[in-house]
């Protein structure tokens, strides 16, 4: 879709790229994530209100440093430089970019030094956050300093003609307490935007075009019971009515009661035309006695193309596939920022489907982060437990059981974690938590119970804190709660003796276990 008003990132292989996209968009203008050497033409497409250089891992000396289009400078329009981009920008322009004396990483003191436009509300001396091996040795006439640290003496500036301006520390991160205030001040002092990028607008934006895109024709939706899927249904029902068709496919390797919270949230709630696929034997048998993770998500992701090709063929005139691809799989495909998503997620998104059936693609929230889906799955009035419930894997229960999977090993999982969630719920850690889980372990030990020696399974518990899911934390949940919710396992779980807690950060290890 085109929006009127459009900051675009270009971003040289930072880190921190979307979270910077997260924070303009937190502030009520739309961002995106381009190449740093998107050409002019290009630019120009996108009607930007500014642009924003990101950093980088990179030193804007060497030979083969990512560049942008130099031209960049004449279009106009406010830009702002973030570390590698403030360096970038700089080195352009005449300054000399060169290694720092002591590479600075990692909170330091910021000292404002006068009343410009981008640091105008922040104290004389603040923290911030700094990740830089390199840093300007000399700035030209033409740039004025506006903050300084301990250690780098150009740590915020400013071109006197021109509308660039650059910070040395990174304003997108948590670890810089008052780097919101620098977005603010660049997008609406500096570029002037009026701020009209709201779920609401997203959301009479995307129903227009989706009606636009679908005609009279039918549309078939995949649902997993997650929340991407939960909310392009429900955004699409809104769209197109009685034009859209669901289908949810029963594995077998489902949460305890997913598929009665499916039907009543989109059959009995939203009136929707729900069609459900029960092909728990045809997973489960050809899964018997598969243990190697990926073959096991192979075989998944072929028999979810089955079932789901076997139920489609019963709508007649499908024409539309919807798919729940966000934004970050967008980036994160392969198929560059510009390029198309399909293909994403097999299994979870059933992207192999439009190939074989010959759908056209829905997808109506390619444009969006993870929070601002949630937004608008509570705003099209989605259940609270459904908007914001944890990540589930595409494979379901498969992936959290070690090992072979059998009807007894996913009743002994699932009653598990059902034991797990309700603790965490009534210990009011579910929001405050990023993923929840258990796992069942392809392990027996020695215990009693009773008067009796056992030997019974060993259940995990993984609890993650994390913003992005691209790194995590182990959660800190208080003991007594591990310890109701172990002993509740163990006395409520037929065949469990054992259970331990997983305190592994990401990386080195994955939250998922498989």
């Amino acid at each position: 879709m085109l929006h009127d008003e459009v900051i675009p990132i270009l971003d040289f292989g930072s880190q921190y790229a979307q979270l910077i996209a997260r924070r303009v968009r937190e502030k009520g203008v739309y961002s995106e994530l381009v190449r740093p050497d998107i050409s002019l033409d290009e630019l120009r497409k996108l009607n930007p209100k500014g642009l924003i250089l990101s950093g980088g891992p990179s030193s804007v000396y060497e030979a083969d440093a990512p560049k942008c289009d130099l031209r960049i400078f004449d279009l106009g329009v406010p830009i702002l430089g973030i570390c590698y981009g403030m360096q970038l920008g700089a080195h352009i322009l005449g300054g000399q970019v060169k290694p720092a004396k002591a590479r600075e990483y990692g909170r330091a003191k910021l000292t404002v030094a006068g009343d410009d436009a981008l640091v105008r509300g922040l104290p004389a001396d603040t923290t911030v956050w700094m990740s830089h091996g390199d840093q300007i040795h000399e700035l030209p006439a033409e740039f004025v300093p506006l903050a300084t640290t301990p250690t780098c003496p150009y740590a915020a500036m400013k071109h006197r003609d021109r509308t660039f301006y650059g910070v040395q520390f990174h304003p997108e991160v948590t670890h810089t307490p008052r780097g919101e205030q620098i977005f603010q001040n660049f997008l609406y002092d500096i570029c002037h935007c009026r701020g009209d990028w709201t779920m609401g607008n997203f959301i009479e934006q995307t129903i227009r075009h989706v009606r636009e895109q679908v005609g009279m024709g039918k549309v078939i939706c995949g649902l997993s019971g997650g929340v991407d899927s939960s909310v392009v249904a429900a955004l699409l029902h809104k769209a197109i009515g009685d034009q859209l068709v669901c289908i949810f496919v029963d594995n077998g390797l489902l949460r305890k009661n997913e598929r009665q919270l499916v039907e009543s949230t989109f059959r009995d709630h939203f009136k929707i035309d729900l069609r459900v696929h029960d092909a728990t034997e045809h997973f489960l048998d050809a899964l018997k006695d598969v243990t190697d993770p990926q073959q096991k998500r192979k075989i998944i992701g072929r028999k979810f193309i089955e079932a789901f090709k076997r139920e489609a063929a019963g709508i007649d005139d499908a024409q539309f596939l919807a798919q729940g691809t966000l934004y970050p799989d967008v980036i994160e495909s392969g198929h560059g920022y510009a390029g198309t998503a399909a293909n994403i997620k097999l299994h979870h998104n059933v992207g192999g489907l439009p190939a074989e059936l010959g759908f056209e693609l829905v997808e109506p929230l390619r444009e969006l982060f993870k929070d601002e889906v949630r937004r608008v799955g509570e705003m099209l009035g989605l259940p609270e437990n459904l908007v914001w419930r944890h990540p589930f894997p595409g494979p379901g229960l498969a992936v959290r059981i070690i090992g072979q999977i059998t009807p007894e090993r996913l009743r002994i999982l699932r009653d598990a974690d059902e034991i797990v969630l309700e603790e965490l719920v009534a210990n009011n850690l579910y929001r405050k938590t990023a993923q929840v889980f258990a796992v069942l372990l392809p392990i027996g030990t020695v215990g009693v119970m009773g008067d009796a020696r056992s030997y019974d399974s060993v259940v995990a518990i993984r609890a993650v804190e994390s913003q992005d899911f691209m790194t995590a934390d182990w959660a800190r949940i208080p003991f007594d709660v591990l310890a109701t919710m172990s002993n509740r396992i163990i006395n409520e779980v037929r065949g469990v003796n054992r259970v331990v807690y997983d305190i592994s950060s990401k990386p080195p290890a994955t939250i998922e276990w498989e």
